[in-house]
């Protein structure tokens, strides 16, 4: 029996001020809530979401029995993250495509649809954006708050913006910010968007078009970088998508038709991706990836960035992730331990790449569980997990 979600929505009518110096106001973040939130609110964990996920976690709509949460392998009753035992919300950042305020919604101050005047958004920002939404359901204190990839950056955020506000962080395989490398990836995805003629200067809603040639292009380069050499070697190879009976090699011999099925999946994927994604959302999440970084305000020292966090960490990376790569989870442990944090680590050898914080894997969901385990009997003692 899957768990059943419910979206909701709450409104904010009062500024809310982002690190760009602009602000925005009458906005809406929509956010799902799973379990039970115990009678002294202490065992809620706020889920942050990557790229282009959304508020819907875990479980599947009354109405929708085949839409199922983004990692629902995760989260729900009796798994990893127990939905028995812990409140779960999930929550759609500012400026997303999946109900949240953003581009395509109307500007209260103009009454015209955003589009590319939307302001630009921060890790920063969503966090505090967050933050009101606890104020409002009445939490002062998270449990925990996690994350994989972005939403990772955005847990980190957290105990470093509000560490009063949070006892656990569990920052999956993520980073401290982008490197030069990572930055060129999204900057060339980036181009694919606004280069395409349907872009108009990100104001393509009032021409009724979408740049979907853009969002296609930039779907294709992400999904590249998620995934492991191994992982595409193991499941596309060198295999055809047709063979051509006429020659020995098989080979159409086209310089623009689809040959090779690593070819026809990434059209697949990114014809997909361009049906449902926002390509004003692309720019503004891809850009609050690259601007993350807070060791920057302490001269590029991340021990005395993250000396402002008090909380006790789980860090998690994959051995094949070279997007987000242990490396750079090794740079937060050690920053942590300089610091004197309680700090526990776990490096999994999974073949994956990136989306292996996505995926099943009985390790890395078993080191997650006995987490939230002795989180969840620290609670029932009543004493400080």
């Amino acid at each position: 029996m899957s768990l059943i979600a419910t979206p909701q929505s709450m409104t904010f009518e009062a500024p809310l001020p982002l690190q760009s110096g602009a602000s925005i106001r009458g906005y809406s973040l929509s956010y799902e809530t799973y379990g039970t939130l115990n009678a002294d609110k202490s065992n809620a964990v706020l889920i942050c979401h990557a790229l282009n996920a959304s508020h819907h976690v875990a479980g599947v709509y009354a109405d929708q029995p085949h839409n199922t949460g983004w990692w629902d392998n995760m989260i729900g009753p009796g798994k990893s993250l127990d939905t028995d035992r812990f409140f779960v919300i999930g929550v759609n950042n500012l400026g997303s495509c999946f109900g949240s305020t953003g581009p395509m919604h109307v500007n209260p101050d103009t009454g015209r649809v955003y589009g590319a005047d939307f302001p630009v958004v921060t890790v920063e920002d969503w966090v505090n954006a967050q933050a009101r939404l606890l104020d409002a359901l009445g939490i002062e204190q998270l449990a925990a708050v996690m994350g994989g990839s972005l939403g990772g950056m955005q847990a980190l955020s957290w105990t470093l913006q509000y560490p009063e506000r949070v006892k656990h962080a569990v920052v999956v395989a993520s980073a401290p910010n982008l490197n030069a490398e990572n930055i060129a990836f999204n900057e060339v995805a980036r181009r694919a968007i606004v280069t395409d003629p349907d872009f108009h200067n990100g104001h393509f809603y009032a021409q009724g078009v979408v740049p979907k040639r853009g969002l296609r292009i930039a779907r294709m380069i992400g999904h590249i970088t998620y995934l492991s050499d191994d992982v595409m070697n193991e499941k596309f190879g060198r295999e055809l998508r047709q063979a051509v009976t006429n020659n020995a090699t098989g080979y159409k011999y086209s310089t623009q038709e689809v040959e090779f099925q690593i070819e026809s999946y990434l059209r697949y994927q990114g014809d997909k991706f361009s049906e449902y994604f926002d390509a004003n959302t692309y720019l503004l999440i891809t850009r609050a990836l690259d601007y993350f970084d807070p060791a920057r305000a302490f001269g590029g020292d991340l021990s005395k960035a993250l000396s402002r966090a008090s909380c006790q960490f789980l860090l998690v990376s994959f051995s094949t992730d070279w997007r987000f790569s242990p490396a750079r989870s090794r740079e937060m442990v050690k920053a942590l331990l300089d610091n004197r944090r309680d700090v526990s680590y776990a490096e999994i050898d999974a073949p994956h790449g990136h989306d292996a914080f996505l995926l099943d894997d009985a390790r890395y969901l078993n080191v997650v569980r006995s987490y939230f385990d002795n989180m969840a009997t620290a609670l029932n003692e009543g004493v400080q997990a």
